[in-house]
């Protein structure tokens, strides 16, 4: 460890986990880009699913990665975030691939995307523990909402790539442009492998850092008891996790909005090909300028409390008010079924709809980067997988919920010929889910301080 000036070598661990995450969400949103392609008839290159038979696909990849949240959680907790990270990219890319070799049948699709969900658990578990051992408190969302917004990232290089891929004719037809695309992008997450194990370690075992660098790292633990060797060893139960309110306000959070991230992700393609006509190349720079306007409100969200504790805030009370904040501004999603009325603002209605989505997602993202770091706020850093994987469960839970509901109310009013109304219906619920979220996790964390286990 050298002992010159401080490095910044902590953000290019940051940079490794955005790629990750770059990789995660171009890999699980491709399904997205497929759904107007499957749902046609066979005839003319569909699959002839309905959205129901499409809701199922989804929900049960939810579903598998929600449940396996918790158990990745649990693996990375005890063999840490190097191996854990890589063995779960592994996994996600394999059955990535392995998707491109399913027929028409929504039961081998909903399988392998079950699986596929299995690998992609460890994302975040990972990250969010190495993010609390990179970083002190106050730069945590920071650093959280800089690799979340490879989320966005991902979704946009879907949207680019994925249309095309996928209503290409590839080696005179032996292969169909969606295998491709299922192909493809499943392989892109094995060449980041390469640079994990190059450039990954633990802070205490890293040789590029300085003294002064790993110092700032642990700035947080100053004052606090060091942990006997037994102590820093031993394991925590979940069940013990679950007698913790802060363990249940992250999951209340969890549930109540991580379903509005998953109807963006999955049902954003159909919504506007059902509302606005629009599909395949038609959609890319609508969907491309939905998610970047999210990685402004990534980065942005995670760095609002920031500036509220470097002007004197105490950490717990400045990440509550910034999630407040951000928290109100899904509201706007009520307006927007009155913006996508094309009878009265014509040609400019899918702009004025889409302008509010804009404003839903970056507060989703930002919303996200602060929820997360809830968990480093108040959790010792040998829990904060596995309460990260408990929370993500009750997530899945949630926007398994969502998609049902989504997929549902689609098919009951389009057959009626009103599909706005089951948008309308959504949207609503988008709106609300996140100042309810807030103000049920108030109250779980009134009065609550850092556990010490």
């Amino acid at each position: 460890m050298s002992e010159s000036k401080m490095t910044k070598y902590r953000w290019g661990i940051v940079a490794l986990l955005f790629f990750a995450t770059t990789i995660n969400y171009m890999d699980r949103q491709v399904i997205g880009y497929l759904k107007p392609l499957f749902s046609k008839p066979s005839s003319e290159g569909g699959l002839g699913w309905t959205d129901t038979d499409y809701s199922i696909v989804t929900s049960w990849f939810i579903g598998f990665y929600a449940v396996f949240t918790v158990f990745a959680g649990w693996f990375i907790d005890r063999i840490g975030t190097k191996i854990g990270l890589a063995v779960s990219l592994i996994i996600w890319s394999f059955f990535g691939m392995l998707n491109a070799f399913c027929n028409a049948s929504v039961f081998q699709h909903a399988a392998v995307r079950s699986l596929f969900g299995i690998g992609e658990a460890g994302n975040f578990p990972a990250s969010i523990k190495t993010v609390a051992e990179w970083f002190p408190k106050k730069e945590r969302a920071l650093a959280t909402g800089i690799f979340n917004s490879g989320s966005n990232i991902g979704a946009m290089i879907a949207s680019l790539t994925v249309p095309v891929i996928a209503y290409t004719v590839w080696f005179n037809g032996a292969i169909k442009g969606w295998q491709m695309a299922y192909l493809l992008t499943g392989a892109v997450g094995l060449l980041w492998l390469i640079f994990w194990f190059i450039f990954y370690q633990t802070p205490a075992k890293h040789k590029k850092i300085s003294q002064s660098e790993y110092e700032h790292i642990h700035s947080d633990d100053i004052g606090q008891p060091t942990p006997t060797a037994e102590e820093d060893k031993a394991k925590i139960s979940w069940f013990k996790l679950l007698g913790f309110s802060q363990t249940w306000s992250f999951a209340v959070g969890k549930f109540m909005t991580d379903g509005i991230w998953w109807f963006l992700l999955f049902w954003l393609p159909d919504y506007m090909k059902k509302q606005f006509h629009m599909e395949g190349h038609d959609i890319i720079a609508p969907l491309f300028t939905v998610y970047g306007v999210a990685i402004i409100g990534s980065v942005w969200g995670g760095g609002l409390p920031m500036f509220l504790i470097n002007r004197g805030m105490a950490v717990k009370k400045a990440r509550m008010t910034a999630m407040l904040m951000i928290a109100i501004l899904p509201l706007t999603l009520l307006s927007t079924q009155y913006f996508a009325n094309i009878q009265q603002f014509g040609s400019n209605a899918y702009i004025l709809a889409l302008s509010v989505i804009c404003i839903g997602a970056a507060a989703h993202q930002a919303w996200s980067a602060n929820l997360f770091t809830t968990v480093s706020d108040m959790f010792p850093k040998k829990a904060i997988a596995s309460v990260v994987g408990i929370g993500s469960l009750a997530g899945g839970v949630g926007a398994i919920v969502v998609q049902q509901l989504a997929g549902r109310l689609s098919q009951h009013y389009q057959a009626a010929g009103h599909v706005e109304t089951a948008y309308s219906f959504m949207f609503a619920i988008c709106a609300f889910a996140y100042i309810i979220a807030w103000f049920i996790m108030r109250s779980l964390l009134k009065d609550k301080q850092p556990i010490t286990i």
